[in-house]
């Protein structure tokens, strides 16, 4: 591994490396690294424009398979700009708290796609007019993982209110394996604002591992194509708590 950067941020342990081997694949791979060795992005410098996370290639074919004619989607944390390079066909805005991130996705990953926009997620898509996004894409962290305020009833109205008639929102989420009280509390908080919801988990390889989850909330039935999915399988998870926001 080779350290390219690294600074402590007002949000963030930030580091960026090169590696030849991620996750069991060698290659030529530049990664970008939240605290506690949380993966937050990664490039095949050979390939840069491959996808080479999971979560968001099937979060595009969620996207893809469900409103095949989509124009507008807002994000919620940036990371490398996986994402919105991807949709750069698409209007997009992106909203990342970081300023240091959307600094560093241009500098070592070459980002070149729509303007991050510098603050808070929430009080960004409350600016937003009503009834406008085909699709709002949650993918924010902090060093204790997804921020309290972007998973609440509250902030799922908000949401919903942005979304047009067609519209769903897509969370990338973690979890301990097997029945996590805080995804299922998510899951279900979602679960009171949208008709139609389902859940994806990829994988792991030990019981005492953390789980990346896609939730998904939808006007309309979900439809999914396991083979699409870049090994994410369904998962039901169990009942649990509205999160509200703290008075």
């Amino acid at each position: 591994m080779r350290v390219l950067y690294r600074n402590k941020s007002e949000q963030h342990e930030l580091t960026v490396y090169d590696t030849k081997k991620l996750y069991g694949e060698k290659g030529r791979f530049r990664v970008l690294e939240f605290s506690n060795a949380a993966v937050q992005g990664a490039m095949d410098l050979d390939e840069p424009a491959r996808m080479v996370l999971e979560y968001p290639r099937a979060m595009v074919h969620l996207m893809e398979l469900n409103h095949p004619e989509f124009e507008k989607v807002f994000v919620v944390g940036h990371g490398i700009g996986t994402l919105p390079t991807y949709l750069s066909d698409c209007q997009v805005k992106v909203a990342e708290l970081d300023a240091e991130v959307a600094e560093l996705s241009r500098t070592f990953f070459g980002y070149e796609g729509s303007p991050v926009l510098i603050g808070d997620g929430r009080e960004l898509l409350g600016q937003e007019p009503s009834g406008i996004y085909d699709y709002i894409i949650v993918d924010a962290f902090t060093a204790t993982g997804t921020p309290e305020h972007l998973i609440s009833s509250d902030f799922f109205a908000l949401v919903k209110d942005k979304l047009d008639k067609k519209g769903a929102v897509l969370l990338n989420v973690f979890g301990h394996v097997g029945n996590d009280r805080l995804v299922s509390a998510i899951y279900t908080t979602l679960q009171a604002h949208f008709a139609y919801t389902h859940a994806f988990a990829l994988p792991t390889e030990t019981a005492d591992e953390v789980q990346n989850r896609i939730l998904m909330g939808s006007h309309h039935a979900i439809e999914f194509q396991i083979p699409h999915m870049a090994g994410f399988v369904e998962q039901e998870p169990e009942e649990g708590y509205i999160i509200v926001d703290p008075d």
